[in-house]
Parts: structure tokens; C-alpha cells; sequence
């Protein structure tokens, strides 16, 4: 992978997952066939009931761009098996039922807004025996069964034109020779060379995404990613415990202030539609990211990622870009210090409203007082130091 690659993906800082499927109609999580022991006969009947309403990918991608998102993510096929894509390896899939190439609306949506463009794929299928036994108890089977998922992968890299990521998932219990994974992706690269790989399909590739719901610093390009329900990814409409929008500016941040991506989830009811309250959730977001943007996108992290926890400061996050620090201050004080600041302060002032603030500065420790009484953003108060 060329670093050039990169770029686009590290500026962009913030992006949208939707995980979507067969288990939209139950409203129980996308695990739902598998921890409720759904017999197989009983769920694959659910895509007879699959029926998406008209447009529904550019909704998707409007809220995205509403949302101050650079990318998205769509699961093109789940554990559960049913593909949202046209396939001739597989009869299971979203052509065959409803007679809609929902992957392709989506793509086709996301080239008409401007919005890169994200492929999830399980490598898992369980509906496959194959899979359940493994290469080494049915290595004829598991040959069979590679042929679907290396088959299936040439499908979404050929036939929908530039895809910008391929995001894996499922890859466990086996390993990347199981998989064939260098094979595989030595295949999609010879179609997509300017594409993102993440780690999932058990070599490293462009960037890592272990860290799921949780947000931890790497050595390396990385991503976070997390649902904006309490646990689960798929629609699940009884969860009582919804992130809100301070929790996924927060969340932004400290990646952000670590050098990392932030991806946030969501999952469409089974017609497609977003709940209400995510989609009031994500506009304030991007209300957010309107006005202090520039402290998120294209900027570099100014916490040491030696630090073990991602709240390294009294205040929030650090980012940094060009000749600005900026401070978020998620945690709000009238006077705090700030050391190791590596030039002279010529200003300080809040990104909104650029209200100046009064500071001094000793050597590389800055001195912030007199700040105003209450907070002048109520999720966070970006301040910057400029030279």
C-alpha cells in the first residue's frame, strides 16, 4: 500500500457503519440466528419479507454527509449469509428476493454525494457446514467453501467500479493461510490497486480495526469502531441505552487526539429507514463538526500514544495541525495549564467563536485563566494555541 493512499482516510477522521441485513426484521441484533438457534429453514424464509423502500441508499449517505462523515461502510453480507448484492455464487441474496442490487444503490448514491465508498464482508457464513467444521476435519468441503467467499469478494471489487474500502470481519476461529487470505487480497488489489484493506482477514494490511467499543492506540494506521446502540450493531429497537451525541463527539476526540479513525454504527430498520432518534443523534454531530471541524479533520494526534488510557488530559483531547494546537476541552475549568506545548503562543482564542483567551506561557508550559463562567459549546469547547 502506498502511503499516498492513506491520506484521504486519515484527514477524514470520522466515518458511518451500517450493518443491515435479514436481521433488521426481527429487531434483536444482527446475532439473532445464531444466539436464539433460529432453524435455518425458519430465518432464510425471512428474506421473502426483505423489502426495502425506494431510495433508501441515498438517505443513508445524505445523513452521512449531514453528519460530517468522510466515509461509509455497508455489510454487503453477515454472518447470517444473505448478501445484499446481485451473486451467482450464492441464490441467498437481496437480486434473487426483492430484485434489488442494494449494493448497488448504495455505491451509486455515495458517487452522487461525494462519499468514499466502504465494503463489509464476513468471511464466516453460518449456514455453511463447511465453515463450522474447518479445513482440517472437511479440507474438501472448506475448498468449496472458499470458492463462495473468494468468489463473492471478486464480485464486489469488479463489479461496482472504484471501492475505496474493503473492511473484513469473521475470520475467526481460522487463520490468514486458512483463508488464503494473501491470495485473496493479492486478487482484489489486482482490481482495486488505491483500495483500503483492514486487518480482519488475518494479515495486517492497511490499517487495524481491533479495536471494537473500545478506544486503545496503535502503532499503526487505525480505526475504532462502535455502535451507536449500547451493544448490539443490527437494529434493536429495545435498547433503552443509546449513545448520544456527546458520547460520539467524545468518542471522535480522544481517536482523534490519538491518531486514530472513529467509526460509529448504525443499523436501518428492515425497510432501511433510521430510527429517529440516531438520525437526531448524528445531525448533532455534524451541527458540531460545522462549526469546529477543522480541529478533527486532517489533523494529527498531540497525545503521546505511550500513554495507556485515551483520556490523557484534565481537560479532554489534544489535536494538532500546522501551527495550531487545539484543545478540546470536554471537561470544563475557568483555569488550567498545559505543558509541553513545542513553540511560543502568539494567540489563544475559541474556535467558535473567536473569542480570544487570556494565557502565559513559561517555556513550554502554557497557563490558560479567566476562562468564561460556563461553557461556550455544551458538548466540547475547542481552544486553540496558535503560533
Amino acid at each position: 500500500m502506498k502511503k499516498k493512499n492513506l491520506e484521504w482516510w486519515t484527514k477524514a477522521r470520522f466515518g458511518l457503519f451500517l450493518h443491515w441485513g435479514l436481521y433488521s426484521l426481527l429487531g434483536r441484533g444482527e446475532w439473532v440466528r445464531w444466539w436464539e438457534k433460529i432453524p435455518g429453514r425458519e430465518y432464510d424464509s425471512l428474506a421473502r419479507k426483505f423489502r426495502p423502500k425506494p431510495n433508501v441508499a441515498e438517505e443513508w449517505v445524505k445523513l452521512a454527509k449531514d453528519a460530517g462523515a468522510g466515509y461509509m461502510v455497508l455489510t454487503t453480507r453477515h454472518h447470517e449469509g444473505f448478501s445484499l448484492f446481485k451473486s451467482r455464487h450464492s441464490a441467498f441474496n437481496s437480486g434473487e428476493t426483492c430484485q434489488r442490487d442494494m449494493v448497488a444503490e448504495y455505491v451509486s448514491a455515495c458517487r452522487k454525494y461525494g462519499m468514499r465508498v466502504g465494503l463489509y464482508y464476513s468471511l464466516l457464513d453460518w449456514r455453511w457446514s463447511a465453515y463450522h467444521r474447518g479445513p482440517r476435519r472437511n479440507p474438501q468441503g472448506w475448498q468449496v467453501f472458499l470458492q463462495y467467499v473468494h468468489g463473492q469478494v471478486r464480485e464486489l471489487v469488479s463489479n461496482y467500479g472504484k471501492i475505496d474500502i474493503l473492511w473484513y470481519d469473521g475470520s475467526w476461529p481460522y487463520d490468514a493461510q486458512a483463508w488464503q487470505a494473501r491470495k485473496l487480497n493479492a486478487m482484489v488489489r489486482s482490481y482495486q490497486p488505491d483500495i483500503l484493506i483492514n486487518d480482519r482477514s488475518g494479515t495486517p494490511e492497511d490499517f487495524d480495526t481491533h479495536s471494537e467499543q473500545k478506544i486503545e492506540t496503535k502503532n499503526r494506521p487505525w480505526e475504532c469502531v462502535m455502535p451507536l446502540s449500547d451493544f448490539w450493531w443490527g437494529y434493536i429497537p429495545g435498547d433503552r441505552h443509546p449513545k448520544d451525541t456527546y458520547q460520539v463527539i467524545r468518542n471522535l476526540v480522544l481517536c482523534a487526539s490519538h491518531g486514530g479513525n472513529f467509526m460509529i454504527n448504525i443499523g436501518p430498520a428492515a425497510d432501511g429507514t433510521i430510527p429517529a432518534s440516531d438520525r437526531s443523534t448524528l445531525l448533532g454531530v455534524g451541527q458540531w463538526l460545522q462549526e469546529n471541524g477543522e480541529s478533527i479533520y486532517g489533523t494529527q494526534g498531540a497525545i503521546s500514544n505511550k500513554i495507556p488510557t485515551p483520556l490523557a488530559t484534565p481537560w479532554g483531547g489534544t489535536t494538532k495541525r500546522k501551527n495550531r494546537l487545539y484543545l478540546h476541552l470536554l471537561y470544563w475549568g475557568r483555569q488550567f495549564s498545559v505543558p509541553d506545548v513545542p513553540f511560543r503562543v502568539r494567540q489563544a482564542f475559541f474556535l467558535k467563536t473567536g473569542k480570544p483567551v487570556t494565557f502565559s506561557q513559561e517555556g513550554s508550559l502554557v497557563h490558560l485563566a479567566d476562562l468564561p463562567a460556563r461553557p461556550v459549546d455544551k458538548f466540547d469547547s475547542v481552544l486553540v494555541l496558535e503560533t
